[in-house]
């Protein structure tokens, strides 16, 4: 579907549950206000909330997996339940310490697929699963997991930090496979070397450490366009995206590739003289990118394909998930 109108794609986005489900988020956040803790550095809007602690800061993050993935696949509910609390602590350039889950189960059957998914993940990322809570009486089945880590305060990462000019740099790992009915979810883990992903990951310390990326997010259930406009909506910000330079693997329809949860992704904006050097980092440890477009001040996230040009989204009246975190 390399050959479809950009119109179409970006009707695709706007729908796309990954999108619309993320919508009620500003509303949840209002009732629980973090403006009065004066060592919050970063909340509500990031992928992982970012407490001060002396010189370093303690980054806090917890993700629950969509009832529908632990009902279809319960294996790869355990196993994504650990991959994207490590995806949110590597977003912030930080190092994941530990997790604890929180396990509701009916069925000891599903219950011990989600178990393995858990173990085979803990192994795979090398972060434990150090404590939590079971509901062993429930009439349903679930998976949470929350992680922290940890980061230098001078070091870390926000997504709602992109300056007018920056580059929009796209890191994709292009190796992968769709799981079975999993139509959104690329998997890029669970065939690979552990000491390889492990260090894909740490490839976000580097880039922390070296001060490269102005802002980053882990390009989740919205797809990779979709990420990258919360991360323009809290940054106050617009961009324009060449669908064309988006890093692509064969045989993968575009569009589903667009939607898709990527295994290994990052989004970055990046003064133009830095973007080089995260493309290389990452390339060192067999992860594809490129730049895919400049952000600006005009708050519309704007497409282009070839000579087709259109906004996906306006923030000055629409909204992903109304997330507009202030600057400390």
């Amino acid at each position: 579907m390399i050959n479809m109108r950009l119109n179409d794609i970006i009707s695709a986005i706007r729908s796309f549950p990954g999108i619309t489900r993320k919508n009620k988020i500003g509303d949840v956040v209002r009732f629980l206000p973090t403006t009065a803790f004066a060592n919050i550095l970063a909340s509500e809007g990031e992928d992982a909330a970012a407490i001060e602690y002396g010189d370093n800061c303690i980054l806090f993050a917890a993700d629950g997996i969509m009832e529908s993935l632990v009902k279809q696949n319960p294996y790869y509910a355990g196993y994504f339940a650990v991959l994207v609390n490590v995806n949110d602590i590597a977003a912030m350039g930080g190092k994941p310490l530990a997790m604890v889950d929180i396990l509701s189960l009916k069925d000891e059957k599903v219950c011990g697929q989600i178990l393995k998914g858990l173990e085979r993940a803990v192994r795979k990322f090398n972060v434990p699963i150090v404590g939590g809570h079971t509901h062993p009486d429930c009439a349903y089945h679930a998976i949470d997991v929350s992680i922290i880590g940890t980061v230098p305060k001078n070091d870390m990462i926000r997504s709602d930090t992109a300056k007018d000019n920056d580059d929009i740099v796209f890191v994709m790992d292009t190796d992968g496979f769709y799981p079975p009915d999993l139509k959104y979810a690329w998997d890029t883990t669970t065939r690979k070397d552990d000491k390889l992903v492990q260090d894909q990951m740490a490839a976000m310390c580097i880039i922390a450490k070296e001060h490269l990326a102005n802002s980053c997010k882990d390009m989740s259930n919205p797809g990779c366009i979709g990420t990258l406009g919360m991360l323009l909506e809290s940054s106050g910000m617009g961009g324009t995206v060449d669908v064309c330079k988006i890093p692509f693997p064969a045989n993968v329809d575009l569009l589903q590739w667009i939607l898709s949860y990527q295994g290994c992704g990052f989004v970055f904006t990046c003064d133009p003289k830095n973007s080089e050097r995260i493309l290389e980092i990452f390339r060192n440890v067999k992860v594809e990118g490129a730049v895919v477009g400049k952000v600006d001040s005009s708050k519309l996230l704007k497409l282009r394909k070839k000579d087709e040009k259109g906004t996906l989204f306006d923030f000055n009246t629409d909204i992903i998930t109304g997330c507009k975190p202030a600057h400390k």
